[in-house]
Formats: structure tokens, C-alpha cells, sequence
């Protein structure tokens, strides 16, 4: 597994990172269990979760069992912010400390390698949040941090706190970012590349759209898609389908698949450092790491960018 840098912080993570949403949620402990084995294996390295995961706390409980020794060997990822029901929310000093010590004692462990941001607070003055953040740096609690969902007027506001008070810089950013929402490229990737960050994209699948096993009008039983109407709104647009059936064209016609192109094409853009991916499989992580290894021509990422950019035409 490639070993990349974590934008300019000198951490290095997984080409694919395993996201760990699903564990406490869809998964128990004993599947928890062999999906993490299965991403050792593999040579993941990045394992990220966050607090409000699996039921609040459930992810980050089972994720540290499931690590045990192999914890001082790859970089554990955990977040703050969102509402964790009566043990409060947001990115106030005191409860980022609250958060950070409850994040430790589930994970069983003393330190993470990295602690993000989840969510923007409003009612919490930026500087406040990152003040306590290089706080927890120099205390040794926390080795890096990063934000995620922040805009990228925030984040060069953060930048230019950290700056201006020599604190510890936000080194990473986690955003959906994937061939059908790329939003992101007209105002924050800029902002990342100028700041030297590292992007770690979530739903590289666009909720799975982009994995190969949906056509339209079938949606099937126990995917995400069944079980949500929400994300069949957003994702399953006739505009979205019509870039699917063209990609998936495009993959086959080179011998791969839509789940390869999806992960490969991630993994060619400069400001990416780790695609975070989830899995409630073994199988899905080698599917998953194998499908970052197709290594696009200049032209292949041009004609890509005419079907999810540009004007794209009806695929036959």
C-alpha cells in the first residue's frame, strides 16, 4: 500500500484509509473485528472515526478493541463537534477537552494522530477552537489537526489564526468529494494547495452510486440507497445516472471497473493524500485497495472531466 504524505505535516497515511462509520451502527464487535483485520492486512494505515459515530460512541468503543496492540502502528483519526446528545456539542475549549478525553477512553488509547474539527460551530470564535487544539498538540494528547466541512473562507481564516499566533495548523480537510460531487474544486482544493493541506475525501462513491451495482430503476435490498430516501434524491438524478452509464463505459472499455475508476481517479489528484472509504466487509477493502492502484494518462483524467464536467452525451 502506497504511504503518502499528510499535506506538509510529516505524518504519512494509507493511499486508502478506512472509514469506520459503520462500526456500532451496521456492524457488531465481531464483524468490527474482521473488517479491521482485514484493513491491516491490507496495509491500511489510516483508520478514521469520530465521537457521534455508531450511535454516539459506538465506532470509536469498537474500533480500539478491535486494534488492540496494532494501535502504535497506523495513524488513528477521530472528530468533534457534532451533537453528541446530553454530553453537549460544538468546539468550545472546555468541551473539546470533554470530547477528546471521552474519544481517548473509548479508543483506549492516550493520544491520536489526528483530531478534526467535524463541523463548523458559529457560536465558538474560530481562534478559541484552535487555541485549545495546539493546547492539546503540546500537551501531547494530539499529534496533528485537522477540520472537516469547513469553508474555504474558514479555512483560510484558520490558517491565518495559526499563523498570526504561532498555534498548530489545521494540516487536513475532509469534504465529499467523488467523479459526482465536485463541488469543492472551484473554491476549497484551491485554498488546500495553497496552504500545503491534505484533502481526505469521504463518499469517494457518492453513497455507493459509483460502486457498480446500481442501474436505474433497481435499487437493492439492504444498500443505503433502500434505506434512504434522502440519498436517492440527491444521488440518483437523471443527470447523475447519465454520467454513471459514460464512466462506467469508459472503465470497461480499459478493462476496469466503475468502483476502479472512482477510487483511481481520487487518488491522481495532488491535494489528495488518503481516500477515506467504509466498509462492512473483508472483501470490500481489497477491493477497495486494489482499486486505487490504475494509474490514469493526462488524457484518460481530460476525457474524464468531459463526462462529469462538461456537457457530457447520453451513454448508449
Amino acid at each position: 500500500m502506497e504511504q503518502r504524505m499528510l499535506g506538509n505535516s510529516g505524518l504519512k497515511v494509507s493511499a486508502v484509509g478506512l472509514g469506520c462509520n459503520n462500526f456500532g451502527g451496521r456492524l457488531d464487535q465481531a464483524a468490527t473485528n474482521a473488517v479491521v483485520r482485514a484493513a491491516l492486512s491490507q496495509g491500511i494505515t489510516l483508520f478514521d472515526t469520530a465521537d457521534v459515530y455508531g450511535n454516539r460512541g459506538g465506532s470509536e468503543e469498537m474500533l480500539g478493541k478491535a486494534l488492540g496492540k496494532e494501535r502504535a502502528a497506523i495513524m488513528l483519526a477521530s472528530k468533534f463537534g457534532h451533537d453528541m446528545g446530553p454530553e453537549g456539542k460544538g468546539a468550545a475549549p472546555a468541551y473539546i477537552r470533554k470530547a477528546l478525553d471521552a474519544s481517548l477512553r473509548r479508543l483506549g488509547t492516550d493520544y491520536l494522530d489526528l483530531y478534526q474539527l467535524h463541523v463548523p460551530d458559529p457560536a465558538t470564535p474560530l481562534a478559541d477552537t484552535l487555541g485549545t487544539l495546539n493546547e492539546l498538540v503540546k500537551e501531547g494528547k494530539v499529534r496533528a489537526v485537522g477540520c472537516s466541512n469547513l469553508s474555504a473562507a474558514q479555512v483560510r481564516e484558520a490558517a491565518s489564526l495559526a499563523k498570526e499566533h504561532h498555534w498548530t495548523p489545521f494540516i487536513s480537510a475532509q469534504d465529499e468529494y467523488s467523479l459526482l460531487v465536485r463541488d469543492i474544486e472551484d473554491e476549497l482544493i484551491p485554498v488546500l494547495s495553497d496552504l500545503e493541506m491534505g484533502l481526505l475525501p469521504y463518499f469517494p462513491l457518492a453513497s455507493g452510486l459509483l460502486s457498480g451495482k446500481y442501474q436505474p430503476g433497481h435499487i437493492p435490498e439492504g444498500t443505503r440507497f433502500a434505506s434512504s430516501q434522502g440519498a436517492q434524491d440527491r444521488y440518483m438524478t437523471p443527470e447523475n445516472w447519465n454520467k454513471v452509464g459514460q464512466l462506467r463505459q469508459f472503465a470497461e472499455s480499459r478493462n476496469h471497473t466503475l468502483l476502479e475508476l472512482a477510487f483511481s481517479w481520487l487518488a491522481a489528484q495532488p491535494v489528495v493524500s488518503s481516500v477515506i472509504a467504509g466498509a462492512t466487509k473483508p472483501e470490500q477493502i481489497e477491493q477497495n485497495v486494489k482499486a486505487a492502484d490504475w494509474q490514469l494518462s493526462a488524457e484518460e483524467l481530460s476525457e474524464i472531466d468531459r463526462i462529469t464536467r462538461g456537457q457530457a452525451q447520453p451513454a448508449d
